[in-house]
């Protein structure tokens, strides 16, 4: 039977996931010549009819790879579908000319697609993101023997089978092992509804307290410069000797004496100078 005259069913609404595995199933297994010359096809002339023959007869490949990720908790069926993206990117990205059978190649982009379906998915906290955690996240429970924590021994040797630090082992170890908590409880309890938001909270995190620190911060510093820049020198050294040294206040005695003029008048020309400020700050 060559490939022309193979006629494929679409797999689709079938009812269940085993009534799906059946089908795939009985998709026929293509010969070397076969997949060469599908492949050809649609490299050289685009041939849609090609790339779903090619895609149909791998489907099975797809079931069998999901089906070593079931231990992560996602459903089997959602695992397929990732997995059956991958291999569309396969034979898109597939050379017949290299060498190498379709289902050596696309075995990568498979698990490539599996991979991040499950790290976006399996906990609301992403637990892998360097590469590095990436390789430790999909190794450590195939290379953990038992259920218990991991000894030093343990973890030294795993770090040096994957070529990672044994601090990110340790890590995560914790990552994966740990549980998911809601940040607010959904009991109506007093003594239940203790969670983290209770103690993680921050005492001064209210939004508007924020605001009112940012206008007091901005009226600390450009508020005050444009205030004291309305103000003629002999007000603004008052003021600033008067209100701005913190280490040294100026008297009114002092002022008095440094200008030649009465104490009540430097207090008349500081109270003129303050409203004068308080004027400027309000505009």
């Amino acid at each position: 039977m060559t490939t022309d005259t193979l006629h494929f069913p679409v797999p689709s609404t079938l009812g269940s996931l085993d009534n799906y595995i059946q089908a795939v199933n009985r998709f026929p297994i293509l010969s070397s010549e076969e997949e060469h010359e599908l492949a050809t096809r649609f490299r050289q002339q685009d041939d849609l009819e090609a790339a779903r023959k090619l895609v149909l007869s791998h489907l099975r490949l797809v079931v069998s790879i999901a089906r070593g990720y079931l231990g992560y908790g996602l459903p089997h069926a959602d695992l397929i579908q990732e997995g059956n993206v991958g291999l569309m990117k396969a034979v898109k990205r597939y050379d017949p000319e290299r060498g190498v059978r379709l289902v050596s190649f696309a075995v990568h982009w498979i698990k490539a697609e599996i991979h991040e379906f499950i790290l976006k998915n399996w906990r609301l906290v992403k637990v892998a993101t360097t590469k590095a955690q990436r390789k430790l996240f999909f190794n450590l429970r195939s290379m953990k023997q038992g259920s218990g924590a991991l000894g030093e021994t343990e973890i030294r040797d795993m770090a040096q089978t994957l070529n990672v630090n044994e601090s990110d082992v340790k890590e995560m170890e914790v990552r994966m092992y740990g549980q998911d908590v809601a940040l607010e409880s959904n009991s109506d309890d007093d003594e239940d509804g203790f969670a983290p938001i209770a103690y993680l909270a921050a005492p001064n995190g209210d939004p508007t307290d924020h605001i009112e620190r940012g206008e007091r911060d901005h009226l600390a510093s450009h508020g005050l410069k444009h205030a004291l820049a309305s103000l003629d020198p002999r007000s603004r050294h008052i003021v600033e000797a008067r209100w701005l040294n913190e280490e040294n206040p100026a008297t009114l005695h002092e002022l008095a004496a440094e200008y030649g003029i009465s104490a009540e008048r430097v207090r008349q020309v500081e109270a003129k100078a303050l409203q004068k400020m308080k004027a400027a700050l309000v505009a």
